[in-house]
């Protein structure tokens, strides 16, 4: 089967792609294209998987960076090709040949470009880094490459949906210390508790920063089992362990 990469208009002309689960060749209960060396499917088939990225994406493996994602607002400034083992949960560059990668299974990849000033950057954005800042943080952080604001896109990619994301009190607590406002992404759920809209957070997060274009493809990862990797929808089946989606983008 052939790779499936769903794309944004607004990052054109830069090659770029979220990767759905289609095209790799794991098996099991990761069937399908797992790119997350932090899972237990067999590392040699988990390089293999990213070595298919790497391919579609134009670059050699070592070109396909990604970094040790702990939920932060951490940005790392990429300069070369395997550049060790970096924790942060964003990227930026301003190197051509290097493909920046981001690992979800529910939070938010988001895909950043100015075209214009050849900078680019990817983050890992779940509640808490994106409470936290990581998609301003990385704004800042291509502004300092030399990209201009208003003129950086940014496409938020396959991630858990409101309908699929229930949470419970203390969740919205704290995004109403953050902000009061806040509490639009919040919609009433069941028995006390709340369904949270993580995309509509992402952009409004981004918008209100100053970006000159965000948006959502609209795909969720829970809902589409036979596209997407989904963190909570394998917790919610008991399953062992779950694929990771991956999410690129280069100059």
């Amino acid at each position: 089967m052939t790779l499936e990469i769903l794309t944004a208009d607004c990052l054109a002309p830069l090659r770029h792609g979220f990767f759905t689960r289609r095209g790799g060749a794991s098996s099991g209960i990761f069937a399908g294209l797992n790119c997350g060396l932090g899972s237990s499917d067999q590392a040699e088939i988990v390089q293999i998987n990213r070595a298919r990225v790497a391919d579609a994406m134009a670059v050699p493996p070592e070109a396909l960076i990604t970094v040790h994602q702990v939920h932060s607002a951490e940005v790392a400034v990429i300069d070369g090709p395997a550049p060790g083992r970096l924790t942060a949960d964003a990227m930026v560059t301003d190197r051509p040949g290097l493909a920046l990668a981001v690992l979800t299974a529910d939070c938010q990849p988001v895909l950043f470009a100015d075209a214009q000033a050849s900078v680019i950057g990817a983050a890992h954005a779940g509640w808490r880094g994106a409470l936290d800042g990581v998609l301003d943080a990385t704004l800042d952080t291509m502004e300092r490459l030399g990209a201009n604001r208003s003129d950086i896109r940014a496409a938020i990619g396959p991630t858990i949906s409101q309908a699929a994301y229930e949470v419970g009190p203390e969740f919205l607590d704290d995004f109403m210390a953050e902000d009061p406002d806040n509490h639009r992404f919040f919609a009433n759920g069941n028995e006390g508790r709340y369904q949270f809209d993580l995309p509509a957070y992402g952009l409004h997060r981004l918008r209100s920063a100053g970006i000159g274009h965000a948006e959502w493809t609209r795909h969720c990862t829970y809902s589409d089992a036979g596209r997407f990797y989904s963190y909570r929808r394998a917790t919610h089946a008991a399953e062992a362990d779950y694929g990771r989606l991956l999410s690129a983008i280069r100059l």
